[in-house]
């Protein structure tokens, strides 16, 4: 910092690159707040037009130009015909007041932790604003009712009846809590904020109405990320284990611990929901132990009579219910999901994300938040309402917005309102208004998330729809197996045959797998293997799995070194050596005692409501074969 009351910058003529009021040096801009020239500790060398000014033993050195300075300048005075300002700044380095360009990412990476920061504080600011909506909220109730109780008789100086066993020093506690005057007069009349309530007058008949009827979940809390995904009842396939996995395995573990996922079954049958429930405690357990994975369903009481919503948009009735249910269960997932997390995602139940989602999505954020972007949602997927992410602290716009028009618009439209009665003037045009909207609604590319169902979950709807700007998904592993004949009694769909798929070309795809059916392998010469792996589905068919289904061997001699109690042994005389399970992956290793392989088939043993997939076939040759 050189003080302006120097006047050693005030000379400098416009021949200098810089002036008081702003100084260009190298490519960085560097204002002067308050008459003083602030010089930041960022880089080693700076070039300020002809003039190189370079730092040395911590103290950054001009060349001559003010000779006439003198030791009553707060400098350490001219030095070999230079003027020299002294190390002030210790607590930047150690080393030098200013720092190198290698430690430009340490201020990055300082900027990136503030801005974390205070997005956290704004979210501990919306939770203390909401306890004392609370306190307000029951101060109010309980100054109605002491006025009420004071009117009715028996009052003193205080407006308290004379039957309260209440000592004077709480009586006046009590009136400074409810706002009450000494001397009375005060009106019992309260004025009351537009609540829930007045949009959704049935949740009044039941108490319980926001609370969820189910909740699986571990009480995590604090984290950086809520991910909220919503599932229902699908009449074809559901998508919803496929794509909790793919959540899962594309988180890394520090991601995993500053995330929370929460699960919405918006169902109102309770037998649905436990079910769905027990299949992601059995499948997630770890997930679920963590706390990484919540599941929570509504109450009946929640949604208000279907059969006389308001008809809409020209829309039939089934599909203005179909979307009123939506806009309400974003709403209660919203709710949940508020206190739990400083930004939220929504996402659907039929997704694919990319690797390292997360991180990617926090730092973009935060990124924003450095800059003082006005964010109102960032997107990170042009699909409808996927990928979507909002500050925790702003959900309550969202929320009282869906409230308000639930049985109006479709929820992506409503989104789309909100953000022009944000920011859009009516005395401009529809180039401005998208132009406005762009401060407040940005996107992110390349996409983070990938729409992958077929079947919407509104009954008849197909919904083939992709996000270009995700990339191309892979749909199978290829692996280099030993040479055997392949056949099966599965028919091929197209192009996409078994022997394509073994050779590592494409993937398999099938037509309704039967009980009975065989895949089989006979290798040219008997094989030694030692583990075998076949994953059944793809990113963009995940349901297409192999379901009951069991990994068989024949070896080539019978007179081998093992007992036959060891293993399950077929009819025509194969060993069963592992079987699919719930996500369609069959993984496992073959006793070095069964000696070679003559051939490894797949036997199916119960019939499929969907084609089947075999998107990765690998078979590991022992290294002694």
């Amino acid at each position: 910092v050189i003080s302006s009351s120097l006047h050693w910058c005030r000379r400098w003529s416009s021949r200098h690159p810089f002036t008081v009021s702003q100084v260009v040096i190298s490519s960085f801009h560097h204002c002067v707040a308050g008459d003083h020239l602030v010089i930041p500790s960022l880089v080693s060398q700076v070039v300020i037009s002809s003039f190189h000014h370079c730092v040395a033993g911590g103290h950054l050195v001009i060349p001559s130009l003010c000779r006439r300075y003198s030791s009553r300048h707060p400098f350490t005075g001219v030095t070999g015909g230079h003027l020299v300002i002294p190390s002030l700044c210790r607590r930047w380095s150690s080393r030098h007041c200013f720092t190198s360009v290698a430690d430009l990412s340490q201020e990055q990476t300082l900027v990136a932790r503030l801005a974390e920061l205070q997005a956290k504080l704004q979210h501990l600011d919306s939770m203390h604003r909401a306890r004392q909506e609370e306190v307000h909220v029951l101060s109010q109730h309980l100054g109605q009712l002491l006025s009420q109780a004071g009117s009715e008789g028996g009052n003193t100086s205080s407006g308290l009846p004379l039957y309260l066993p209440l000592s004077p020093e709480v009586r006046v506690l009590l009136r400074n809590l409810t706002g009450l005057r000494a001397e009375g007069g005060d009106s019992t009349q309260l004025l009351r904020l537009p609540s829930v309530y007045h949009f959704l007058p049935h949740l009044l008949e039941n108490p319980s109405t926001l609370r969820p009827a189910f909740c699986l979940s571990r009480g995590r809390s604090g984290v950086s990320v809520v991910l909220g995904l919503p599932t229902v009842r699908r009449d074809m396939q559901s998508y919803l284990l496929a794509t909790l996995q793919n959540l899962v395995d594309s988180m890394s573990p520090e991601e995993a611990a500053d995330s929370l996922i929460v699960v919405f079954v918006a169902e109102v049958d309770q037998d649905y929901v436990l079910q769905v429930a027990k299949q992601i405690e059995e499948q997630f357990q770890p997930q679920v132990e963590s706390g990484l994975i919540e599941v929570i369903s509504p109450p009946v009481s929640y949604y208000p009579d279907m059969e006389s919503l308001q008809q809409t948009l020209g829309d039939p009735p089934e599909r203005v219910r179909w979307r009123t249910k939506q806009n309400l269960d974003f709403a209660f997932l919203m709710m949940y999901a508020q206190p739990k997390a400083t930004f939220y995602v929504q996402l659907e139940d039929d997704i694919l994300a990319k690797k390292n989602f997360i991180s990617i999505m926090k730092n973009y954020a935060l990124q924003k938040i450095a800059e003082k972007s006005p964010w109102f949602v960032l997107e990170f997927c042009q699909l409808g309402f996927i990928g979507k992410m909002f500050k925790c602290v702003e959900l309550p716009w969202l929320v009282q917005f869906f409230l308000m028009f639930y049985n109006d618009k479709p929820v992506d439209w409503l989104l789309d309102h909100l953000i022009s009665t944000k920011i859009c003037s009516l005395d401009k045009d529809s180039k401005h208004c998208k132009k406005a909207k762009s401060q407040l609604w940005i996107h992110y590319k390349p996409s983070l998330f990938q729409h992958i169902g077929t079947h919407s979950s509104l009954k008849g709807k197909v919904q083939k729809l992709k996000d270009k700007q995700f990339g191309k998904v892979v749909l199978f592993f290829p692996h280099q197996n030993p040479p055997a004949e392949v056949k099966t009694d599965i028919k091929n769909y197209k192009q996409y045959t078994l022997a394509k798929a073994y050779r590592g070309e494409s993937f398999f795809w099938g037509l309704l797998p039967q009980p009975g059916d065989h895949l089989s392998f006979t290798f040219s010469t008997p094989t030694m293997l030692k583990h075998f792996l076949f994953r059944s589905g793809n990113a963009e068919h995940p349901s297409d799995r192999f379901y009951n289904t069991s990994v068989e061997v024949l070896t080539e001699s019978s007179q081998n070194n093992f007992s036959k109690n060891e293993f399950n042994t077929t009819t025509d005389g194969y060993l069963i050596v592992g079987k699919f399970d719930s996500m369609g992956v069959a993984d496992g290793v073959i006793d070095p005692k069964l000696g070679p392989i003559k051939e490894l088939r797949l036997t199916v043993h119960s019939e499929s409501d969907n084609w089947a997939i075999l998107s990765e076939i690998y078979l590991e040759v022992s290294e002694d074969s």
